[in-house]
């Protein structure tokens, strides 16, 4: 038999896990996306880290394109990686990776919200039709979360306690 106590100690821990990725892009103020053409791959992570999966999002948009850093940061790499060209903006914990991308920022550079840092180039497979994307990522520390993350605020509201430990008791 559980006490009151133990009771409540699941829906803490909903409460602070939600807090986390709510709070982790939230962190980073007001989110630009870095092109304005529309998603055309969504996140969709791997069950396991070793598995394949697209851990990040695609946005259409024709090679040449400026593309932007989506928050306050500074350049934390600039050159290729496996061939193609990336770009990572680190944001506090968080950091941000756009491909394939020819840079015009150097490490170390300070960025702003907005700020053009390379321009698309081709050699994302971008499915779907497209001719060319940026696959944009978003990672604190190693764990990969979904970028949209940035662009579109989830609605929170707060659970009377009984709402609360129904949800932990469900699993």
């Amino acid at each position: 038999m559980r006490t009151k106590g133990r009771r409540r100690w699941p829906a803490v821990a909903i409460v602070a896990v939600l807090a986390w990725l709510v709070a982790a892009p939230a962190a980073l103020g007001s989110a630009v996306r870095p092109v304005a053409g529309p998603v055309i791959r969504g996140f969709d992570p791997p069950d396991e880290p070793w598995l394949a999966g697209h851990r990040g999002i695609d946005l259409r948009a024709e090679p040449g394109t400026s593309v932007r850093a989506a928050a306050d940061g500074r350049i934390g790499f600039a050159g290729e990686v496996a061939g193609k060209p990336v770009v990572t903006v680190i944001h506090g914990r968080l950091r941000t990776t756009y491909e394939p991308v020819r840079a015009s920022v150097s490490v170390d550079d300070s960025v702003t919200a907005g700020t053009v840092i390379g321009q698309l180039v081709e050699g994302h497979d971008c499915g779907g039709g497209a001719d060319a994307c940026l696959h944009l990522g978003l990672r604190r520390g190693d764990t990969y979360l979904d970028p949209m993350l940035l662009f579109e605020k989830p609605e929170i509201r707060l659970l009377s306690e009984a709402d609360a430990t129904a949800i932990a008791e469900r699993g």
